[in-house]
């Protein structure tokens, strides 16, 4: 018997046992769609935190700031070492010119004054407090160290929304959990300038004149760019510092810092940039903050993430085998007529042995096929869910990564365990004498 004969011969008794067939098939579909569906989710996760990490994102940033480092990192030989340097256009330059370096975000900073719409459970409103307003470039949040808890981030151009801190949350009496309360409420803001007006008599009195804004909470964001409770595009931020710098001696009693940013966020190429970027910058004098140890962390964890989900769909696919191993046992029992009929014109154990084999392979190939076309189809339905949330958190979407290496190991290693699956009962059909099974009832 041929291997092209066996093959005929087994597909003809799968036809012939179409319920069975098909629950055994179905038990293999099922099984293969976790296991390549976890194995897409797993390796988008990977896709999404390390190759993120690797290509530059929020975690591979460096944060900037004017203040002096520690002049023990410094060059001694450097006159200015352990000297605040200024913050402004040209270090931004410089800094986007070093290598390993992907993309430089200015950090401008003001200080305000904040009256909120109210109180909480029938409570006066606070007191107005005073507070920092940063802004930054919103236009691409996703390489940013910014977090959504509620409602959505400002947009980019947009001159009156705000996004506020869980400080803020805290100051009008509000928990986490309760967020949401805030969004859609309306604050106002008043930017302080030192003025020197004239009091009609001929003489000058030093004082402070307030800029007031209404504005409208659109969100409730955790940020690490710089300490302040408002989040806001960089041009409002710029514009609020200019006015304030705008007044006498440059509003220096403000405590406004002599840099135009207030701060810079510094995204690296990739994880293993980080350290050489922040070494960098540290060189020129500014001091410099990056969390290197967290990036080795969620690396590993999110492999432990991956071989825990692979782990899962290999067990079912187990299970679906153990589940082919009864139906092709319970096929031997039923066929023993038919392989002592095989044996008596002259089938030898070996074409017995292989026409059990290929059934075997065949119901794990076709289970297989059906199960990496739905492992691909639920995968696509988590990744639009998941694609929503991250929307509405105002970053960028999670790109399914369909891997042919899973789809093809899914479909293979499906028939592979078939076949072991299959590899006990076909045996013992093979081994099984043909006066005994010609005889059998």
């Amino acid at each position: 018997m041929t291997w092209i004969d066996a093959a005929t011969v087994a597909w003809r008794n799968v036809r012939r046992r179409p319920t069975r067939a098909v629950l055994t098939v179905l038990a293999v579909a099922l099984a293969a769609a976790l296991l390549s569906a976890l194995l897409t989710i797993a390796g988008t996760a990977e896709t999404r935190v390390l190759d993120q990490l690797a290509k530059g994102g929020p975690l591979s940033g460096v944060k900037v700031s004017a203040a002096a480092p520690d002049p023990i990192q410094l060059d001694q030989d450097d006159p200015d070492a352990g000297e605040p340097r200024i913050l402004d256009d040209r270090a931004l330059d410089r800094f986007a010119s070093l290598p390993g370096v992907r993309d430089v975000f200015p950090v401008v900073r003001a200080g305000v004054f904040v009256t909120s719409p109210g109180g909480t459970d029938g409570e006066d409103a606070p007191e107005p407090f005073d507070t920092g307003m940063v802004g930054v470039d919103l236009g691409r949040p996703g390489l940013l160290p910014i977090s959504v808890l509620a409602g959505r981030i400002p947009g980019a151009d947009a001159t009156a929304e705000v996004a506020v801190s869980e400080g803020y949350l805290r100051r009008v009496g509000l928990s986490r959990e309760r967020a949401e309360e805030v969004v859609g409420d309306e604050m106002e803001v008043s930017t302080p300038r030192r003025t020197e007006p004239d009091d009609g008599r001929g003489r000058r009195r030093r004082g402070i004149r307030s800029r007031f804004t209404r504005m409208l909470i659109v969100g409730v964001v955790a940020q690490d760019a710089a300490g302040g409770d408002l989040l806001v595009p960089i041009d409002v931020a710029a514009d609020a510092r200019a006015w304030t710098t705008g007044g006498i001696d440059g509003g220096s009693t403000l405590d406004v810092s002599s840099s135009p940013y207030g701060g810079a966020f510094v995204v690296a190429d990739g994880i293993d940039e980080v350290g050489r970027v922040r070494d960098e910058i540290t060189a020129v004098g500014y001091a410099t903050s990056a969390p290197e140890n967290l990036l080795a962390s969620v690396e590993r964890y999110v492999h432990v993430v991956e071989i825990v989900l692979a782990s899962v769909g290999l067990i079912a696919l187990v299970v679906s085998t153990l589940g082919i191993a009864n139906a092709m046992l319970a096929a031997v029992r039923e066929r023993r007529r038919e392989i002592g009929v095989l044996k008596a014109i002259g089938a030898r154990d070996r074409d017995v042995l292989r026409l059990f084999v290929i059934e075997a392979s065949v119901l794990g190939g076709v289970g297989g096929v059906i199960g990496a076309a739905l492992g691909y189809a639920v995968a696509q339905t988590v990744a639009a869910v998941v694609n929503g949330y991250l929307a509405d958190q105002g970053l960028e979407a999670a790109e399914i990564v369909v891997s042919p290496l899973v789809l093809a190991g899914t479909v293979i290693g499906s028939a592979a365990l078939a076949t072991l699956g299959g590899a006990v009962p076909a045996w013992r059909a093979a081994r099984l004498p043909a006066r005994d099974a010609v005889g059998a009832l």
